[in-house]
């Protein structure tokens, strides 16, 4: 069977990589349209680079719900989670490699970008971004 292109980052395509049936929990529901709505700055500049299919036509999630988890982001058509770590991620080793963990068994990849670049090297994240993208989802 013929894979689907989902898009092309200069000019290489790139291929779905859809994984069905993820759990979700809907008791989170709440916590993530609070968290859409809190609005952390480096989450927010790196939603603006991406939100309506602006970064090469993909469509990215924002506060995504995986199983008892809330991601950052979530691109459904790669399977792939994006995670932007700032300070709530210190001194959690232990809960992030337990929940890294979960999300490989449930057939996931995880892109992380600290939250400092983010906020002071967006263009090379952005870059470093698009390179994972065509090293993982291009063959």
């Amino acid at each position: 069977m013929e894979k689907e292109i989902v898009t092309h980052i200069r000019d290489i395509p790139i291929y779905r990589n859809y994984t069905e049936n993820i759990p979700y929990n809907p008791a989170l529901s709440g916590r993530a349209r609070a968290l859409r709505k809190s609005g952390v700055i480096s989450e927010v500049t790196f939603w603006i680079q991406v939100h309506k299919k602006k970064f090469f036509n993909i469509d990215f999630d924002r506060q995504k719900i995986i199983g008892n988890y809330i991601v950052d982001f979530y691109i459904k058509t790669l399977s792939l989670i994006i995670e932007i770590d700032g300070t709530s991620h210190n001194d959690k080793d232990v809960y992030d490699e337990k929940r890294d963990a979960y999300f490989i068994s449930q057939g996931l990849r995880i892109y992380k970008i600290s939250d400092l670049r983010v906020k002071h090297d967006l263009d090379n994240v952005m870059r470093e971004l698009e390179s994972f993208i065509i090293d993982n989802y291009s063959s």
